[in-house]
This record gives C-alpha cells, sequence and structure tokens, in this order.
C-alpha cells in the first residue's frame, strides 16, 4: 500500500490559517500559493477546510477552489460548510474532487448516504473531530467548537456502513501542538472499519508521521504546521494584504511554536522510504 501525504489547508475567508486546538487561528498568507507550491513538491493530494463556514452558516470557499483547481492536478477534498447535495454538486462543479462533510451528517447521518449514492462513495470523506475525555472519545462539529456526546469510534463505524469513502480522524487535543498525533485513535478507527483513514492533527516532526503511519496504521496523513511554516519563509508577504479576517500577527514575526520541526513533502517521503514505508514517488 502506498501512503499518501496530504497537506491540510485551513481557510478563513480568502486566508490560510493555522491555530492550535482548531483556535487561535493566525493568517500565514493566500492558500492559492500554497497550494500550488505543495502540488509542485510531490503532494498526493490536498485538502481545503473552511474552519469558519458552520459556524456562520456560509459556504464562501468555491472560488479558491476554483482558482487552485485550474492549476493544479492532484486530488482536492473540499470541507465547511457543506450542507446539502447542491453544496456538494457546487464544490464538484468548482473543481473539488472529494468533499468532507461533519456537522452536517452529524445532524443526518442518511445524507452520507444519499450523498454517496448521488456521487459516489469515493467522493465522500467524513471528517471527524474528536477530543479524548475519561478514556473515550467525543465528537465535535463546527470546527471544534460544539460536543456531540457521541463516541468517535461509534461513528466512525456508523459513517463506514452508511456509505463514506473514507475519514479524516482530527484529534483536536493534539492540533497544532507539534506533539504527536493521536496514535492511540487512529490505531482504534483504522482496525474498526474497512475504509482508509487519514490521521491529521499534531504531526510536529518525521518521527511523529511514521509512528501515526506504522503504529497507528493510517493509509494517510494530512500535515499542516510542519510544512506550512517552512512554505512560509518561501513567500513574500505585506501584512495588509490579509487585513480582511483573522490574526495577521504572525506575518510580522514569524514566531513558530518550538516543538514543531519544519520539513519538505520531499524529506517526508525520503524519511519513509529509507523506513520502508512506500509512498508516490517525486518526478
Amino acid at each position: 500500500m502506498s501512503i499518501r501525504i496530504i497537506p491540510r489547508l485551513d481557510i478563513k475567508g480568502p486566508n490560510l490559517v493555522k491555530g492550535i486546538h482548531l483556535e487561535g487561528l493566525r493568517v500565514l498568507g493566500k492558500p492559492e500559493k500554497f497550494a500550488q507550491y505543495y502540488y509542485e513538491s510531490g503532494a498526493d493530494e490536498l485538502i481545503y477546510m473552511d474552519v469558519v463556514a458552520s459556524l456562520y452558516g456560509r459556504n464562501n470557499i468555491l472560488d479558491i477552489v476554483t482558482k487552485t483547481s485550474e492549476k493544479i492536478f492532484i486530488p482536492l477534498t473540499v470541507g465547511g460548510g457543506i450542507r446539502t447535495l447542491e453544496d456538494i454538486n457546487n464544490a464538484l462543479n468548482a473543481g473539488a474532487d472529494k468533499i468532507a462533510l461533519n456537522t452536517a451528517a452529524i445532524h443526518k447521518p442518511e445524507f452520507i448516504t444519499e450523498a454517496a449514492k448521488k456521487f459516489g462513495s469515493s467522493t465522500i470523506i467524513i471528517s471527524i473531530e474528536a477530543i479524548k475525555k475519561n478514556n473515550s472519545y467525543e465528537v465535535y462539529t463546527d470546527n471544534g467548537r460544539e460536543p456531540t456526546n457521541i463516541n468517535a469510534i461509534d461513528w466512525a463505524k456508523q459513517v463506514s456502513q452508511l456509505g463514506a469513502g473514507e475519514i479524516i480522524i482530527t484529534s483536536i487535543d493534539k492540533e497544532g501542538t507539534g506533539k504527536g498525533l493521536d496514535v492511540e485513535l487512529t490505531k482504534i478507527i483504522s482496525e474498526s472499519v474497512s475504509i482508509p483513514v487519514i490521521a491529521c492533527g499534531g504531526a510536529g516532526n518525521l518521527n511523529h508521521i511514521l509512528e501515526i503511519i506504522k503504529t497507528g496504521k493510517a493509509d494517510a496523513v494530512s500535515i499542516a504546521s510542519v510544512l506550512h511554516y517552512e512554505s512560509f519563509l518561501k513567500f513574500d508577504y505585506e501584512s495588509e494584504d490579509f487585513n480582511k479576517e483573522g490574526n495577521t500577527d504572525f506575518l510580522s514575526t514569524g514566531k513558530i511554536n518550538k516543538n514543531i520541526s519544519i520539513t519538505t513533502i520531499k524529506q517526508i517521503k525520503e524519511f519513509l522510504s529509507a523506513n520502508k514505508i512506500e509512498s508516490r514517488k517525486i518526478n
């Protein structure tokens, strides 16, 4: 099996943002630039997640999706604020290849089946955001803001049966910390479902990525901080370009979490290869 390396780009308004535990979002730049760089650097897929769409009841990521899909030719997953079959259709028409559902699926589980029947299971990904509480994992919605009282492992099994093609599992406890992904949660879900599992949230170095594949049994790893902060150094920005939405202080300070060891997609794949983990070769 070939492991996929998938940069995740969280989007607020027109900007790429990054937080810790899905909060405290700092502006890093324009998502289109990062997406193009990752495509040229050998990413296997990309994920665009509108992190405020469900909260504000909006979905304005499609312009960014259209711009991106004109220049990159790897699968692009789009999530955030997708509530209806029409929303899915609009995102696919804008250039998305897959759709990530969270809040809408929780509110109406049969929506997963409806979407899978209309657009194909391979198009529908379920995003599970979870927090560990008393030795179990609770699902959250609205980008980690709203508890559901639903067990994450039970939900993963259910969405698999309802027709989802893949699962993205994000540990809110780990997300953005650089302290490692949630190996326990990923392993349990990977062993509980027959569909691919994408691990997300917490990668701070190459060993974390290796661990979530070897021990956590992830089929793919979605990564943000360790890639974004390396990429950020390659772009020249004026902070006033980003005054519409988000905290732009990072653009002037450039201060990075001490747990984050910045790296590139090429370095990740070379490291995996050295540890006998197969991934798509970079031309």
